[in-house]
């Protein structure tokens, strides 16, 4: 543990201490090959597990890739590393992690844009998910550094723009101090989840984060429009297809957030007027802009494509899915299913208190909807056992629910 955090569990402080700047001070961002190189020989000669946090600019760019590194090991310090600038050559920085521990705040968040760098753990320790598997109810990285560590980070630059160059001075001071505690804060996580007797659960479950495979791309993103819905016709629904993907078309070409090309607010409203020509388009709020008039012929060639279509080619109104209905419709469409469903997460929200862990965290609601709208033929424990375990459920889950599923399904049937 680094000495400027030597009295980071004091019992007898009273009031949080205010994180402003980082131990070390701002340290220098690494742009260059020969500076990487140095950076990367600094942290293979350091101890314990390493610190890794990332910076996105989802709010800005279309793309998730990372346009900051911050790293952070015992003996080593904070290191502040601009990928963009290297190209993604990160060469010497994968070497050095090699077989070294990873400590990440919600590791999934950053887990895939450390994936296109090249960047995969041998070993992870998630604090997010530490912390809501320890029972704490905020597990924010701040509310956690206070709790545990008696320090309060300093807010505000989360939702900035980081791909901006040069970055200020201040975003780079705020971006250390995402690392600046985490080693100490996986300490005490750690020995909390062992006080508990959760720690392979956790080791079980971080496994399981790094592990998993990429999500499966969504087949119908453009549904996530924001208000969407308000909107009952399939033609309606067409029009916010065709203008979703003109959007996100150029949103990729020029690598800005879709929010920025055109707002999904926009995109409903032209659906719902449904405008004639060109002249009445830029007459609707936004697309009267200076931005969306140059984009105009565009937007209303998609509104007019969307209109020729013929009707067996336009969207459901309800989109197709493999799995269950939506729960609130369970108990007219198979009130049985709806008694096995009220019947396990009773079950399963008693576990979950008696061991101070989410419900959520105990099974996936997305497994317990499956299971309980189309259960086992024959209700046995192997049967729900090899259930779970086949939708990915981990072994202290399995151990932890596989009974009492079973006779909550016995009992509702």
């Amino acid at each position: 543990m680094d000495a400027v955090h030597s009295d980071s569990v004091d019992p007898d402080r009273t009031e949080p201490v205010l994180l402003t700047r980082p131990s070390g001070g701002v340290p220098p961002v690494v742009e260059q090959p020969r500076s990487l190189r140095l950076a990367a020989a600094a942290i293979a000669a350091g101890s314990g597990p390493i610190a890794i946090d990332t910076e996105r600019a989802s709010g800005y760019r279309y793309s998730q890739r990372a346009y900051l590194l911050q790293l952070r090991r015992n003996g080593t310090g904070t290191m502040l590393i601009d990928p963009v600038a290297l190209s993604g050559e990160l060469g010497p920085l994968v070497t050095a992690l090699d077989e070294t521990e990873w400590i990440l705040h919600a590791a999934s968040q950053d887990l895939p844009c450390l994936a296109e760098l090249g960047m995969y753990p041998k070993k992870l320790f998630d604090t997010e998910l530490a912390a809501r598997l320890a029972g704490y109810e905020r597990v924010s990285l701040g509310a956690l550094a206070e709790r545990l560590l008696s320090y309060r980070l300093e807010k505000g630059h989360g939702a900035a723009d980081w791909s901006r160059r040069p970055l200020p001075r201040n975003l780079l001071a705020y971006a250390a101090l995402d690392v600046e505690l985490l080693v100490e804060l996986r300490a005490a996580l750690w020995e909390e989840l062992d006080r508990q007797g959760k720690l392979d659960w956790a080791l079980q479950e971080f496994e399981a984060v790094r592990t998993a495979p990429p999500p499966a791309p969504r087949p119908e993103p453009w549904r996530r429009t924001s208000g969407i819905h308000r909107l009952r016709d399939p033609r309606q629904l067409a029009r916010v297809r065709a203008l979703w993907l003109a959007r996100d078309e150029v949103a990729r070409r020029r690598d800005l957030a879709p929010g920025r090309v055109l707002p999904d607010k926009a995109i409903i409203q032209a659906a719902q007027q449904n405008p004639r020509t060109r002249e009445e388009l830029v007459a609707l709020p936004v697309f009267g802009g200076k931005q969306q008039r140059r984009r105009a012929s565009q937007w209303f060639e998609a509104l007019e494509e969307a209109q020729a279509l013929p009707d067996d080619r336009l969207p459901e109104v309800s989109p197709a899915h493999d799995g269950p209905p939506a729960t609130n419709r369970w108990s007219e469409r198979d009130p049985a299913a709806a008694a096995r469903l009220s019947a396990v997460r009773e079950v399963l929200n008693g576990i979950a208190e008696a061991n101070t862990v989410p419900v959520e965290n105990l099974l996936l609601p997305e497994v317990v909807r499956r299971l309980c709208w189309q259960p086992p033929a024959v209700v046995e424990e192997t049967e729900v056992v090899r259930f779970l375990r086949e939708s990915g459920a981990r072994q202290w889950q399995i151990e932890l629910t596989a009974s009492g599923i079973t006779a909550a399904l016995r009992e509702a049937s």
